[in-house]
């Protein structure tokens, strides 16, 4: 036998012993995606609400099929921000909600769940990540990474001597869940992006904001052509990996 075939078989029955190899099956989908909607009247009496949901309509239907190479999620939860009350817990629907249905069966979902006309006076940040750790550790999700996705204008209710205090934000639910998780805020603007980069205190979350104005150009028809199937809509997938999917660097805030 020749020295390649002694180490193929000696490298096989390695495979053997730590419990098997995969041999072109593909691996299994690691990825924990959660998604909050900004339900305060702020938001979704704005401009952007709309254009929101029109645009998680078409994220959500695409990481679910994994078209144009975005990562298929293992597990997938959708809940709003924020409360009639500070703390208040919300409902987390699971990806079985919006599976197996068309981008406009997801778009008329989520405006289902999240319906204009029933605005809460609370955007409670903090309560949303403390339910995703939570959801993390109930569904044994530690260790996989994690993306969360927020569409919101990104300004918390908390307040320190008349200004808007960033620094209450509290990402340390997040810390321990795993060693890449992300935090991805959408349709917020240039300022309050900078402040959530800058000021919210974390250790191992990673931060990417993006301002609406940005967003909304998913829909410029040399990105994203409405007459096309979105099986074909190879351009809008490369807007999406670039501006909201982007891979984000750890940056260290105390």
């Amino acid at each position: 036998m020749r020295i390649p075939n002694l180490i193929a078989a000696g490298c096989f029955t390695l495979c053997i012993f730590l419990g098997g190899c995969n041999f072109g099956d593909g691996e299994k989908p690691r990825l924990s995606l959660f998604v909050g909607v900004d339900i305060s009247g702020s938001f979704m009496r704005g401009e952007y609400y709309d254009d929101s949901i029109d645009f998680l309509s078409h994220y959500l239907y695409a990481h679910l099929n994994g078209l144009g190479g975005l990562e298929t999620p293992n597990a997938l939860f959708v809940s709003s921000i924020g409360g009639a009350t500070a703390g208040e817990p919300k409902t987390f629907y699971p990806r079985q909600t919006f599976e197996n249905k068309s981008v406009a069966e997801i778009a008329e979902k989520l405006r289902e769940i999240f319906p204009r006309g029933k605005e809460n006076p609370f955007t409670d940040y903090n309560a949303f990540f403390k339910q995703v750790a939570l959801t993390v550790r109930n569904k044994r999700l530690v260790l996989r990474p994690v993306s969360i996705v927020m569409v919101s204008d990104g300004i918390p209710d908390v307040q320190r001597e008349g200004k808007t205090d960033f620094r209450s934000i509290e990402l340390k639910p997040l810390e321990g869940l795993a060693r890449n998780i992300t935090l991805r805020l959408l349709y917020t603007n240039a300022e309050v992006g900078r402040n959530w980069q800058t000021k919210v205190p974390r250790s191992r979350v990673k931060v990417w904001t993006q301002d609406a104005p940005v967003m909304v150009s998913w829909r410029d028809p040399k990105i994203y052509t409405p007459e096309k199937p979105i099986e074909e809509q190879s351009k809008f997938f490369d807007w999406i990996s670039d501006n909201v999917d982007f891979g984000v660097i750890a940056r260290r805030v105390d």
